[in-house]
């Protein structure tokens, strides 16, 4: 039996007409929020910053690659970690088949964590993945950025995230659920404390003249744009349907 109100085609039509007007709306409203990012002021960035990667050691400008612009996904996977926050990975799923796309159209996508490299390539080889990541274990590159904390600060509370001031209460990060730190926790090894001290995000970076900038960062629901496979729930009959809780998984472990 149908739960969900039927109707029939010509009733569907005309909701569905209406709907078309406000996606509509939304579209051209993501375009003027586009061109508000754009605007904002840059930031020169001279804080020397140092990341480990494929080819070795690496400064912010390096990992342009010869590009004007960068993004980078900071990408929840602690030196304690065995393996990646499961909603990170989900988002990553989608970086290997665009990634050359942007490389090709003066933007480098980079996901950096704090895990040493050796342990992101190796989970980078479990998973398939190709794009490029760097570790930044040796340098205050996540926690400047606010995406990682100490203990110490852990413990004292009131460290900013998202924007907000100490002491407001944070809104949920996509894909989180009542139970999802523990059970991201659990997927990536860890305990809920330590797998909390790592959060996400993405930043990005302009090179000019020889000069890195700072030009944007989001976290928390501002990562559900580039979360491929939200957009298609969005989309499904039940949406996102998370009712039931935090059901993710790394990609190789839904058999089990």
């Amino acid at each position: 039996m149908v739960k969900h109100r039927a109707g029939t085609r010509e009733e569907w039509l005309a909701a569905r007409l209406e709907l078309l007007e406000a996606e509509k709306a939304h579209t051209r409203r993501g375009d003027e929020l586009a061109l508000h990012r754009q605007e904002l002021p840059w930031v020169r960035i001279d804080k020397q910053y140092r990341f480990e990667t494929d080819d070795g050691s690496a400064s912010l400008a390096d990992l342009f690659r010869g590009r004007s612009q960068l993004l980078l996904y900071h990408f929840m996977f602690g030196p304690d970690y065995t393996a990646g926050c499961p909603s990170c990975s989900s988002i990553a799923d989608g970086f290997n088949g665009f990634v050359a796309h942007l490389a090709n159209h003066d933007v480098m996508l980079w996901s950096v964590s704090r895990a040493p490299l050796n342990t992101l390539q190796a989970f980078k080889r479990r998973m398939g993945w190709t794009f490029p990541w760097a570790s930044s274990l040796s340098s205050d590159f996540n926690a400047d950025f606010d995406v990682h904390v100490t203990e110490e600060q852990q413990r004292a509370g009131g460290i900013p995230y998202n924007y907000q001031r100490p002491g407001e209460v944070p809104k949920k990060s996509p894909g989180i659920t009542r139970d999802g730190p523990s059970k991201g926790a659990a997927q990536t090894g860890t305990d809920v404390p330590t797998y909390a001290r790592e959060r996400p995000g993405m930043s990005a970076f302009a090179l000019e003249d020889g000069i890195v900038y700072h030009t944007y960062s989001t976290y928390a629901r501002g990562l559900d744009g580039l979360w491929g496979m939200y957009q298609w729930l969005d989309r499904a009959p039940k949406g996102r349907n998370e009712l039931a809780g935090y059901w993710l998984r790394h990609h190789d472990k839904y058999a089990e």
